[in-house]
């Protein structure tokens, strides 16, 4: 069925890659690989959602049941912002497992701290002009911090 969830429900199918890689690769699924996969499920709403608000009008007339279309943008406001908050929280993970270091950690840091600000700005004074750029960002945001997390666990555990 349809529902304004779509993005939380089709966000775990999204998030799965690295699960289903390590699989392949190692024929086991280690925590690892599950804090990845719970670092893009929880980045997913916030990232589809700040699209949807600015491009509200189109999933309207598409008739696709957008959180923005079905609750409000007040309440798609909060959620955005409530993700976020976790984003910020499941993105230490890896530095707390010991599956990488400080380089990770002040990546993660830093970058979930501009997400957070995009995140409030969307709260506090939405225009359709902030939500293009939390969703430009948050393309950004990602693809930095797996890169970082891939640089700083080869520093992390490569003997000299």
């Amino acid at each position: 069925t349809a529902t304004s969830q779509n993005i939380v429900i089709g966000g775990l199918a999204g998030a799965m890659p690295p699960a289903l890689g390590w699989a392949a690769m190692a024929n086991d699924v280690p925590m690892q690989a599950w804090v990845l996969v719970m670092i893009i499920f929880i980045w997913t709403p916030p990232h589809f959602w700040a699209l949807a608000m600015y491009r509200r009008d189109d999933y309207a007339k598409s008739g696709l049941p957008m959180l923005p279309i079905t609750h409000g943008m007040d309440v798609t406001k909060l959620h955005i912002l409530m993700y976020t908050i976790a984003l910020l929280a499941v993105s230490m993970l890896p530095f707390a497992i010991g599956m990488s270091g400080l380089i990770y950690l002040g990546t993660a840091i830093v970058l979930g701290a501009i997400f957070f600000w995009y995140s409030w700005q969307i709260y506090r004074h939405y225009t359709d002009l902030i939500a293009r750029k939390a969703f430009a960002y948050s393309i950004i945001y990602l693809s930095i911090l797996f890169a970082v997390l891939l640089v700083d666990h080869y520093f992390l555990f490569r003997s000299f």
